[in-house]
């Protein structure tokens, strides 16, 4: 994917060294933009394997309104378990016995994720993320978003104001005790010639692990609610804020700017769904996609 190579390559060449939160270090820059044709096929990075089951799982409790991982770990999807596991080291104190990557500490992950899994009061109590994405699209101060949304699609087409927010202030240190304030803060859709176009802002931005996800995600949610609001999917508009690659990153950069871009894949979704929450995995179905190999790369928390 052409889109997102180039917009690597500009961190690289006009990206400043900051750092971050984490500790890591990032190159960083404020501001860019990419566009992506739904029409020309579905935007799943080619250049190394992306793990379409977790961008799908994923999306799908978020439109479900879920915040706990349970859901996700009981369908093989890593992706957030870091997060409430710092939190759960902190919690019993064992912090400084599992340091982060150590072998001692990937196989109290693994037996973290299990309980996650295996125990419903223990994923209850230690598998909460608090008021994150899911929460903020179906339950915004007790409004519900993307039910709002679709009906305004349906009704009033050309409204303005076909916006969704995950970002709500109030809830912004709640979010941060287990999970992440929101990165990608809200998105708008646009109806025009009988198709659905999304663009999302996204606050910040971690591009090799990240943004693969992101771009897959809100292209395949275009899809959903053009299917069910009788449109065609139109395009996918990605902006960001502050875009960064991480310092522990920047040799699978290399590997991946090494490798060309193959054809785009094709998602099919299941024609007979008319309900955004009515959407179930075995609803879509990825064709043609032959990419790169993974490249692993380690998150930063």
């Amino acid at each position: 994917m052409k889109q997102y190579h180039d917009l690597i390559k500009h961190i690289k060449d006009n990206g400043t060294r900051r750092d971050d939160r984490t500790g890591v270090g990032t190159i960083s820059c404020f501001g860019y933009q990419m566009r992506f044709d739904l029409q020309a096929g579905f935007p799943l990075v080619t250049t190394k394997k992306t793990h379409l089951k977790s961008v799908i799982h994923e999306l799908l409790w978020c439109v479900k309104g879920d915040t706990n991982i349970r859901y996700l770990v009981r369908n093989g999807v890593n992706i957030w378990n870091e997060w409430p596991f710092t939190k759960y080291l902190k919690v019993q104190g064992l912090a400084n016995k599992f340091p982060r990557y150590s072998a001692a500490w990937k196989a109290k992950m693994k037996e973290f994720v299990q309980d996650i899994a295996e125990d419903y009061e223990f994923a209850q109590q230690y598998g909460e993320l608090g008021p994150v994405y899911g929460k903020q699209w179906r339950n915004f101060n007790g409004f519900d978003q993307l039910d709002w949304l679709v009906n305004e699609i349906k009704t009033n087409p050309n409204s303005r104001r076909l916006i969704v927010s995950a970002w709500n202030a109030s809830e912004i240190t709640e979010m941060a005790k287990a999970g992440l304030p929101p990165c990608h803060t809200m998105f708008q859709f646009y109806v025009n010639e009988g198709k659905l176009s999304c663009q999302l802002y996204q606050r910040s931005a971690d591009t090799f692990l990240g943004v693969p996800f992101n771009i897959a995600s809100y292209a395949l949610l275009t899809m959903m609610i053009a299917q069910v609001c009788g449109l065609k999917p139109g395009e996918f508009v990605h902006t960001f804020g502050d875009v960064h690659l991480y310092s522990n990153h920047l040799k699978q950069v290399d590997e991946l700017l090494k490798r060309d871009p193959k054809p785009l894949p094709q998602m099919k979704l299941n024609p007979d769904v008319e309900n955004l929450f009515q959407f179930k995995f075995e609803d879509f179905k990825l064709e043609h996609y032959d990419p790169h190999p993974a490249i692993k790369a380690q998150v930063a928390v």
